[in-house]
């Protein structure tokens, strides 16, 4: 049960030169409770959190922090850990070259001495690691974990500090099912202690089955706090975009045509003479579909598309064809000749450079076409981003405002312009809504119904079951390499997708 007030911001006002990011805000959070902040991409929650991790430090802005009633005049992030408040950002500050038990106590790693205990750094970590019920190696090299892992590692280490105020960002946008079970866990645990939590997430099943209550900003502005028994998602939706949503996942099922994609038998190996990762893989995609694909982490899904546009693996068997022709893809350049695109699943990874203009990323994969002879001509090149941004609602100043100063949501269509302008046939899309804004899923969700009316064929990859459901004409569900089931929209529910998902069902539409 959540007790007393621990910390409170009174009537937060930020500027970034002439932009309001936070309006008179004011938030509140209790001792025991896990408060949930939730908005759009931009609403000002990072802002806000930045303010409380004495990133922004006292004077950046007006308004009043308060720490258990007293006053906080944070300078610094070290002001604000001394205050018992520890930030888990989405980018994760590990090193990756160190070991798990070396990332747990960085800063602080038990001496004797004047040298450093390693027989009590790993003791240490295994007592951390089990009371967050994480089962890893605490000698295990972090760089060879997977993303969701480090996660994992990262949350860990601010458990480690015993914080009073824990503040999470995102937590679960790289994690699997099983490892976001293992974080509401701990979380819950934390509650019992007293631990306070701000958790934010665009994930509102989540926050629906952990909050206690739920803050939502809009434009700077806190528009309603609710308590979670008193709510409902849909009511926090329409706090979040300023209407009301009558359908999550709007698809829309176009006129299907001719088939423009075919995997026949499809096995790849990381490299030659190693063992299948893909085996016998299977399917077709038509004009006007929607295809999804599912399964667990580490199913090879990821792996499926990146082979199919020749930036992973070795083909050991099988074939593809594009418009009933044979093609041998061999990289992701000569997919994109070939009408073949990928949106992947790590934007700031593999789809943008970060410190490059809006207009330098937007044309990047289709410079071929804006230029004359050797030259690239400007003009055709601004006019054609001016209006992918304009059809796609991007917010920017201006085109040559740097991609890495947009909000997530608007950086996921920064990589959806660039890949439109090449003018796909087949658009493979992987979790192109993760780490979005319910407001810029559904601007995703309405692309993907304009690209099948035009008659494009579309493959969508993602671990949101709810998603696949809504959006998909048919579904493929991968388990451990193969194919663990195919179902057409009317067969397929949460249950049976993961029975296929954990190979306890093969069904084939």
């Amino acid at each position: 049960m959540s007790g007393a007030v621990v910390l409170e911001a009174r009537a937060i006002v930020k500027r970034f030169g002439g932009v309001t990011a936070l309006a008179d805000v004011s938030f509140d959070l209790r001792a025991g409770e896990v408060h949930a902040l939730c908005g759009e991409n931009g609403a000002g929650k990072s802002t806000l959190i930045k303010l409380l991790a004495g990133v922004h430090p006292h004077g950046s802005y007006t308004g009043d922090i308060l720490i258990e009633g007293r006053e906080a005049r944070f300078q610094s992030t070290r002001d604000a850990e001394r205050a018992g408040i520890a930030i888990i950002h989405q980018e994760l500050a590990l090193f990756p070259g160190m070991s798990v038990g070396e990332n747990l106590f960085l800063g602080a790693l038990p001496c004797r001495f004047g040298l450093i205990a390693w027989d009590k750094v790993y003791a240490q970590a295994i007592t951390v690691l089990a009371d967050c019920g994480i089962r890893l190696d605490p000698a295990a090299r972090l760089g060879d974990l997977g993303v969701g892992q480090q996660q994992l590692v990262e949350i860990a280490r601010a458990v480690a500090r015993r914080p009073r105020i824990l503040v999470l960002d995102e937590p679960t946008a790289a994690l699997s099912q099983h490892e976001i079970d293992t974080l509401l866990a701990l979380i819950r645990r934390l509650r019992e202690r007293g631990v306070a939590c701000i958790y934010i997430s665009h994930k509102l099943d989540e926050v629906f089955a952990i909050a206690d209550r739920i803050t939502v900003l809009r434009d700077g502005a806190v528009q309603g706090t609710r308590d979670v028994s008193d709510t409902s998602a849909a009511d926090i939706i329409r706090l979040m975009v300023g209407r009301p949503i009558e359908d999550l996942y709007p698809r829309r099922v176009a006129e299907t045509g001719a088939t423009l994609l075919a995997v026949r038998h499809v096995s790849v190996a990381v490299r030659r003479h190693a063992p299948a990762v893909l085996q016998d893989i299977s399917f077709e995609v038509a004009a006007g579909e929607v295809l999804g694909i599912g399964g667990l982490m580490g199913a090879g899904r990821t792996e499926l598309l990146m082979h199919l546009v020749g930036h992973w693996g070795v083909r050991t068997a099988g074939e593809v064809e594009l418009n009933g022709q044979r093609c041998g893809i061999r990289s992701p350049q000569q997919a994109l000749q070939s009408g073949l695109a990928l949106v992947t699943d790590d934007r700031k990874r593999y789809g943008l450079v970060l410190p490059q203009s809006v207009l330098f990323n937007v044309s990047l994969s289709s410079l071929a076409g804006m230029c004359r002879g050797p030259f690239l001509n400007k003009n055709l090149e601004a006019e054609r981003a001016s209006s992918i941004v304009a059809e796609l609602r991007i917010r920017v100043h201006a085109l040559e405002q740097p991609v890495a100063t947009l909000s997530g949501g608007n950086q996921q269509k920064v990589v959806l312009g660039k890949v439109l302008l090449t003018a796909p046939e087949v658009l493979l899309l992987d979790e192109p809504t993760r780490g979005i804004d319910v407001g810029a899923k559904l601007e995703v969700y309405e692309l993907i119904n304009r690209l099948t009316r035009a008659g494009k064929a579309v493959v969508l990859v993602s671990s949101e079951l709810g998603e696949l459901l809504g959006m998909s004409d048919r579904i493929v569900m991968l388990c451990e390499g193969r194919v663990g089931g195919t179902f057409t929209r009317a067969q397929a529910t949460q249950e049976i997708l993961l029975a296929a998902a954990m190979g306890r069902t093969r069904a084939v539409a």
